[in-house]
């Protein structure tokens, strides 16, 4: 079964190349880090420590894993740690946000038996944890191979993907009995889990980590300089379009200039990937509206643009608390939706569409407690008007926005403590490997690709 899974997967990458040639030419994707995605990571130094291996994604999970990591290195100095992530903007973010902590921060090998080993080899862990749901077959049945315990944190798995993973279930329950624990999100993903064949024995739930954010350190700082620059805290509405895929800014901006016509109101534009911002950039120079990019030279007209496009990576969560009304997006069109803790932290009033099953737990409590404002399931092509009227409520309103910003404030504050029960259960793994002694000649080098 893995012999065919490594088939289907070279497969796959062959059919794609022409792909990631585009994506690699046209926008550095895929390219950054080739050698260590073969395997072949930074030089290996010698250490007496013990390491964990954290694995995070990209961004979300980058962001997800820092009061994780802030906990591990307060509860065991004694290991020393490293972090991986698979896309571009996840590696740089991961620099930022773990610069401090992390011994070294790398690439995550393509899941082929001879690379990962090869990873492995370099990197020898005691411990590895993976944020969410990355299942790789190659890389957690080598582990096990290796007896080396590999932990699911953060866990989720959405409804959607549950459907999809049924499908496979047979190959996919040898794959879960090679982790060692699974700390999962919520009732619903523990039992999602336990249905596609993980050990209940193996299954705890802790609750979701984004709860544990809080603000990013660099936040305030970075928040003056932002408002400062584009002039946002004038008096005059924000909508922020958080996170958002197309055609989400085109509609977007269609009710925008709706709202314009009967009130003064300014838009901020944050594209979920990197790889979009020019096409992004394009529809509002098309668009009749004067705007300006984040990451242009400042202009004294910058303080008086319609539209800021924020083409930057990681300073979203910095701009929410200027906002008016954030809208989260990824969720008028069928992408699942995106992290509505991060504003809620920050006390905006967050509006967001009918998609949000990446996010459906967390959802479902905003809505339970009134703290967030969802619109039902419309045409793509003719939610456009829904939207306006929604937001024309919500901005004209402040007593309205004041409550749903504090309900989901209060919804995040009561549901602290989350990295604390992780670390209470993946705890024990922990110490039992420390007991059993370090691995040597491990991956502690510089912090270069």
């Amino acid at each position: 079964m893995y012999l065919a899974y490594s088939l289907l997967l070279t497969l796959g990458l062959l059919v794609l190349i022409p792909h990631f040639l585009f994506q690699a030419l046209a926008h550095g994707k895929y390219i950054a880090g080739l050698r260590q995605r073969l395997g072949s990571l930074p030089s290996v130094a010698s250490t007496d420590r013990p390491i964990i291996w954290l694995h995070c994604v990209s961004v979300g999970e980058s962001q997800a894993a820092r009061p994780l990591v802030e906990r591990l290195r307060n509860e065991f100095p004694h290991y020393a740690l490293v972090v991986s992530t698979i896309t571009l903007t996840g590696q740089k973010l991961a620099r930022d946000v773990f610069g401090a902590h992390a011994d070294n921060i790398f690439y995550f090998p393509f899941d082929w038996r001879w690379s990962v080993r090869r990873a492995l080899k370099r990197v020898n862990p005691a411990a590895v944890l993976i944020m969410e749901t990355e299942l790789w077959p190659n890389f957690l049945h080598e582990c096990q191979c290796q007896q080396i315990p590999v932990v699911l944190v953060n866990g989720r798995i959405s409804r959607q993907s549950f459907r999809r993973y049924r499908l496979v279930r047979f190959f996919l329950r040898r794959v879960l009995s090679c982790l060692s624990l699974a700390v999962m999100q919520s009732e619903g993903d523990s039992e999602r889990i336990q249905s596609l064949g993980m050990p209940t024995e193996r299954v705890v739930t802790a609750g979701n980590l984004k709860f544990d954010t809080g603000p990013v350190p660099y936040t305030n700082e970075l928040t003056r300089e932002i408002g400062d620059r584009f002039n946002l805290q004038c008096g005059i509405p924000l909508i922020l379009a958080a996170s958002t895929h197309a055609p989400e800014e085109k509609i977007l901006l269609e009710s925008f200039q709706q709202l314009r016509k009967t009130r003064p109101v300014r838009l901020m534009l944050a594209p979920r990937h990197p790889e979009r911002f020019q096409e992004v950039a394009a529809l509002l120079q098309n668009s009749g509206l004067t705007w300006a990019r984040r990451t242009s030279v400042p202009k004294p007209e910058d303080q008086f643009v319609d539209v800021v496009l924020l083409d930057t990576i990681g300073e979203l969560p910095a701009t929410f608390s200027l906002a008016t009304v954030v809208f989260v997006g990824g969720s008028i069109v069928d992408k699942g939706g995106h992290n509505v803790l991060e504003p809620a932290v920050a006390g905006a009033c967050i509006i967001t569409g009918a998609y949000t099953h990446n996010f459906a737990a967390i959802v479902d409590l905003l809505n339970e407690s009134a703290a967030i404002v969802q619109l039902p399931v419309f045409d793509i092509h003719s939610v456009t008007p829904e939207l306006t009227e929604v937001l024309g409520e919500l901005l004209a309103d402040p007593e309205r926005r004041s409550k749903l910003a504090s309900r989901a404030k209060a919804l995040v504050d009561s549901n602290h403590g989350v990295a604390d029960r992780t670390i209470s259960f993946i705890a024990p793994l922990l110490d039992k490997k420390l007991q059993r002694g370090s691995r040597k000649d491990s991956l502690l080098a510089t912090n270069t690709p």
